[in-house]
């Protein structure tokens, strides 16, 4: 299964490139959802093949993740991969400068269920595709705002 995503930031590339990739943040909000996260690397910065240790409940099950940073390309490209159980997961985001102040995001993100039980949980998934890719783009609208308007307050 795979949901994609688009949006556009009303914020030069080489910003929102960084906002996306301040793993430190994106690590906290994970850990206000409820999700704990752990480095398997030392340093703010990760080097491709680094990853993150994830535990997370999903559907009354305490789930663990592993997520690997497969591919980066600043500004214009970063890849994860992850593993949870019999899930294979891609995530690719995508950079494009529309202008000098606005930068299109597209996102990608692939599950490839390897058990019974993962192609169970992904074709559950593909049953609600409807709200799943309405939720993603609420998201991606959201993060973009934030971007936009940090921009405005370092301006």
């Amino acid at each position: 299964m795979q949901v994609t995503g688009t949006e556009d930031v009303a914020a030069p590339i080489d910003l929102v490139f960084a906002e996306l990739t301040a793993f430190d943040y994106v690590e906290r909000q994970a850990m206000r959802r409820g999700i704990d996260v752990r480095r398997q690397f030392r340093g703010s910065a990760p080097d491709i093949g680094d990853s993150w240790d994830a535990k997370f409940k999903f559907r009354g099950k305490e789930r663990q993740a592993k997520v690997t940073l497969d591919a980066y390309d600043a500004p214009n490209m970063v890849q994860f991969g992850g593993v949870s159980g019999g899930l294979e997961t891609s995530t690719v985001i995508e950079l494009v400068p529309l202008s000098p102040n606005r930068t299109r995001v597209s996102v990608v993100f692939k599950m490839m269920p390897k058990t019974l039980s993962a192609r169970l949980l992904v074709q559950s998934f593909k049953l609600a595709r409807s709200s799943i890719n309405k939720r993603s783009k609420a998201r991606m609208t959201q993060y973009a705002r934030d971007i936009e308007n940090k921009v405005v307050k370092t301006a």
